[in-house]
């Protein structure tokens, strides 16, 4: 019988969580990102209210746990994103158009009320360690 290994992954380069949960769970050749805002990790205040200064520092976060986990963005399997408002769809749009190549990853948006720390989008994402 094999083990099953999970391992929880934390770099200080992207924020802190700020609650009960890890940044990414490991398990296996999967790794499970928690939601990201666009959080300066440093700081741990916004970097910006513009939305495009916002989703650029979500990848860049999630990018870093992803590093962090011995994956990258190019990696990810699926993402979730969570946005307070939906016209902004369009401009996540042309983010991930920057960042992925074809075929895209799997992905839901979710229009949604309000976020942590008055954030207007969050990303949580699922990706494979090659």
């Amino acid at each position: 019988n094999r083990i099953m290994t999970k391992e929880y992954i934390h770099t200080d380069k992207a924020p802190a969580a700020i609650g009960a949960y890890s940044q990414a769970v490991k398990f296996e050749n999967i790794v499970y990102l928690s939601g990201q805002i666009p959080l300066d990790p440093i700081k741990m205040t916004l970097i910006s209210e513009n939305i495009d200064d916002q989703i650029k520092q979500v990848f860049i976060n999630l990018s870093s746990v992803l590093e962090a986990s011995g994956s990258s963005l190019k990696n990810i399997l699926k993402l979730n994103v969570y946005l307070t408002n939906l016209e902004n769809f369009s401009k996540v749009n042309e983010h991930m158009d920057k960042i992925f190549d074809k075929p895209y990853p799997a992905r839901a948006a979710i229009g949604i009320n309000e976020l942590p720390k008055g954030a207007l989008i969050e990303i949580d994402a699922i990706a494979v360690v090659k």
